[in-house]
């Protein structure tokens, strides 16, 4: 009986077999049917069933599988089913958990939806998993950036603030706080010198989760895992006792911020006050400010021109960069930006002493409730030095306690920035010695703001503030773009103050005068050969119309003939006027990529200033659904005479994806029609900089006062450092400039991804940083350097793993790789 029933069981179990293959076979060829029929979702379904059954077949099938894959989550992606798209890659990663291809789409769909932890988490994964997959490196070095902000590394680097903030918690430890509460703790270190010191219990959180999970793992390389509890919570949404037995001493740093502000955590539902609860550190903070004339400061937050490239732009048109203090602002917005004022391009000079702003002490709960709610007050400082106002610089010193302090001053070797409040608004800027610097101060929203900054004159105490109070009581960007959607329909008289802000890059931008001169005549240059039989800028024309019409000459009594408008389209990045200058070369239709509706309104009063009929400039992003075919023709029947690409990013890098819109734009050029640039050149040098280490990772353990931190951490550097400027980087120059390579956006032939060149040592030193910037040329007569001083683009750097010592004469090889949009160069020995 026991043969019989063993026979039945083989024979049952090789039918199930026998229907399991029929099942795979028969779903293997349905998904192959699918694919060649484009139903990816249905091709998806299959190969996951296959794949479930039949596991033994993960590695034959898994190109098409990835593929199916791809294709079907860019459907589900167009069609906004996002939850399903990110099942469909939940379920690929169980049967390919270690695939490096299917973790960086993954996070790419991740970053696409503004993700950027969790994108980072998949792109970090894929380079584990494969550290020559180029894609996922570029991805991951592109967000790395954002995840772990470059400050991190500089301040660990700063041996003088961690030894300072070590000796605080050492004496407060020692007095008797025993209990530390960690607000912020980024890596970690702060805590890890609590328990140094000897603290019993150690809480510290984390509101970011990239650094949480590093502060996981730096806390166990250190053997304090155990005594260390780390929070992933919001310093806010913590509760006493539920995550926090205890509190005696909360340690803080933020980073680059230039005020600190802190609320202590206390037992909920009570009031308890600070000095007897515990204590913070820093104890205290004095805040200080000073009058400053800059002229980097002020081509990044006004503008200094009325005409740009023979474009007049109108008095009506306020141009104003986000950080303008509009008074009675409601919404959050970051009122500063911040500078290393050491290191900005062609210096400052100070206009007033410097003065103190406030003070604050952080272990009194009163006064930092009461700092919370109070009323603006005014600030005035003499002005000691004439010249032009334009910021008012920021700094404080912490007093860690009576001891030990810390400052954040210009001139102080530190590794924090200073505030910078430009000053806007004013119908001048030029101060006497004698006069009086006057502000508005506020902390609204944890940030000190300083509004209404403006002046007295010594002469007669004049108010020489903008008195628009109109304009001052518009509070956001959103109520700006209000404002002027509600002016559009009013005259030219009524248009008084129209408000455009601009990023302080576009602003910089607009101060390029090279920049939109060359376009200009590269412009004119294009537009003349198409129509050699007229001189475009002279012509008499009436361009409402879109083909051939019949105009008199009155001066000839004749009739001319007006040919078809030349098609001009501007893709540039951002706010331009580009295609307003190509309007005033004669019959052109110039369409615009500009997005925001307040930025095309403000196009469209400059249009009208400068005697454009409306249709002479259409909004061509406005009209389309869908953004991969912004560069298809206007009309069935026309193509483009002049395509302009943003090839730079203003941080120093290629923009993404630029040879993928050149090879698409060649073909929708007319004949003897051009793409601006045409070509761009590489350029770079070799040079020994001890910055560019300092801010790009951790140094070993001595900054860090024994802590093993770098390892970590640095994970998370970045080959090229961004948004340099080289004319003030502090660095020794090794050899001359040399061209790297060549990106020709019209004749692709001319290009290779790989490239060796030959550089010669001009000066013995070591190779730390190989910076590189561009020269952009239109044509071959018309180029842009982003290095110049009128640039609105920065520069960026290789910065090598080890420095390489050279000598005088050497010859190194430098291996120049170009894929999508990143550059890698590296130094063959």
């Amino acid at each position: 009986m026991s043969n019989l029933n063993a026979k039945f069981r083989r024979s049952h179990r090789g039918a199930q077999e026998a229907g399991r293959r029929e099942l795979i076979s028969r779903s293997l060829q349905s998904a192959e049917h699918c694919l060649e029929d484009q139903d990816y979702g249905t091709a998806y379904a299959h190969y996951l069933l296959v794949l479930n059954l039949a596991p033994e077949l993960k590695t034959s099938v898994k190109e098409a599988f990835q593929f199916t894959l791809f294709k079907w989550a860019e459907e589900l992606d167009s069609l906004a089913r996002i939850q399903d798209l990110f099942n469909c890659y939940e379920q690929a990663l169980e049967l390919y958990p270690n695939d490096e291809v299917i973790c960086n789409s993954m996070g790419e769909h991740l970053f696409r939806m503004g993700f950027r932890d969790e994108a980072a988490g998949y792109f970090h994964k894929a380079v584990k998993l494969n550290p020559d997959f180029v894609d996922a490196k570029e991805n991951f070095y592109r967000v790395a950036n954002w995840l772990v902000e470059r400050w991190h590394f500089i301040m660990l680097n700063d041996a003088k603030r961690n030894l300072t903030y070590l000796k605080a918690i050492e004496k407060a430890v020692c007095s008797g706080c025993k209990s530390v509460l960690d607000i912020g703790t980024g890596t970690g270190i702060l805590s890890m010198f609590a328990k140094k010191a000897g603290a019993s219990s150690v809480f510290a959180c984390e509101l970011s989760k990239t650094m949480y999970e590093l502060a996981c793992d730096v806390v166990a390389a250190n053997n304090m895992d155990r005594e260390i509890k780390l929070l992933h919570l919001k310093s806010l949404d913590i509760e006493i006792p539920r995550h926090v037995p205890e509190s005696r001493l909360c340690s803080s740093d933020r980073g680059r911020s230039n005020c600190v502000f802190l609320l202590m955590l206390q037992p909920k539902g009570q009031d308890v006050d600070v000095k007897d609860y515990g204590r913070v550190i820093p104890a205290s903070a004095t805040v200080f400010g000073m009058a400053v004339e800059c002229k980097e400061i002020r081509r990044h937050h006004r503008v200094g021109t009325q005409e740009v490239a023979g474009v007049r732009l109108p008095q009506a048109v306020k141009f104003f960069s986000p950080t303008y203090a509009f008074a009675g602002a409601e919404e959050t917005v970051e009122p500063y930006t911040t500078e290393k004022l050491s290191r900005i391009p062609g210096g400052y000079i100070p206009l007033t002493e410097p003065f103190q702003i406030m003070t604050v002490d952080f272990n009194d709960l009163q006064e930092l409730k009461s700092l919370a709610h109070r009323k603006s007050w005014k600030l005035s400082q003499p002005v000691t030095e004439g010249g032009i106002l334009d910021a008012i610089v920021v700094w404080f010193v912490l007093e860690l306690d009576d001891e030990h302090a810390l400052s954040t001053s210009p001139s102080e070797e530190t590794c924090w920035e200073q505030a910078v409040y430009p000053v806007q608004g004013l119908p001048d800027y030029s101060v006497k010695a004698g006069d009086t610097v006057t502000m508005e101060v506020c902390c609204q929203d944890c940030y000190l703001k300083l509004q209404k900054i403006s002046f007295l004159t010594s002469e007669c105490g004049m108010d020489c503030s903008d008195r628009d109070d109109d304009m001052l009581s518009l509070g956001n960007e959103a109520e700006l773009c209000s404002a002027l959607a509600s002016l559009q329909t009013t005259s030219e008289q009524d248009r008084r103050g129209q408000v455009c802000v601009l990023e302080s890059t576009e602003i910089a931008l607009l101060n390029n005068a090279p920049y939109h001169e060359c376009f200009r005549a590269a412009m004119s240059k294009v537009l003349s050969s198409l129509n050699p039989s007229k001189d475009l800028e002279s012509m008499d024309i009436d361009r409402h119309g879109n083909g051939v019409c019949l105009q008199e000459n009155q001066s000839k009594g004749s009739l001319d003939v007006v040919p078809d408008p030349l098609y001009v389209l501007d893709v540039s990045e951002g706010f331009s006027i580009l295609p307003i200058i190509a309007g005033k070369l004669g019959p052109v239709k110039a369409y615009s990529s500009i997005e925001k509706e307040q930025h095309q309104a403000v196009l469209n009063v400059i249009s009208e200033a400068n005697n454009f009929p409306k249709e002479t400039v259409e909004f061509w992003l406005s009209h389309l659904e869908d953004e991969n075919v912004v560069l298809r023709r206007p009309k069935s029947d026309k193509l483009w005479s002049i395509i302009i690409l943003d090839v730079i990013e203003t941080s120093g890098l290629i923009q993404q994806e630029v040879m993928e819109k050149a090879a698409i734009s060649r073909c929708l050029l007319q004949s003897g029609g051009k793409i601006f640039p045409q070509y761009v050149l590489v350029y770079g040098m070799l040079v020994e900089s001890q910055s560019l280490l300092l801010e790009s990772a951790v140094q070993g353990t001595e900054p860090t006062l024994g802590f093993n931190i770098a390892p970590f951490i640095n994970q998370f550097k970045v080959p090229v450092r961004v948004y340099l400027d080289l004319s003030t980087l502090p660095c020794l120059p090794l050899s001359n400039p040399a061209e790297l390579l060549r990106l020709d956006l019209m004749n692709p032939l001319l290009n290779s991804a790989s490239r060796e060149v030959k550089v010669r040592i001009c000066k013995s030193g070591q190779v730390t940083a190989i910076p590189f910037w561009y020269h952009i040329h239109l044509d071959e007569e018309h180029s842009l350097n982003t290095s110049d001083e009128f640039s609105h683009w920065k520069q960026a750097a290789v910065v090598l793993d080890e420095p390489l010592p050279v000598q005088v004469g050497d010859e190194l090889v430098l291996d120049v790789q170009h894929h999508k949009s990143n550059i890698s160069i590296t130094v063959k020995q």
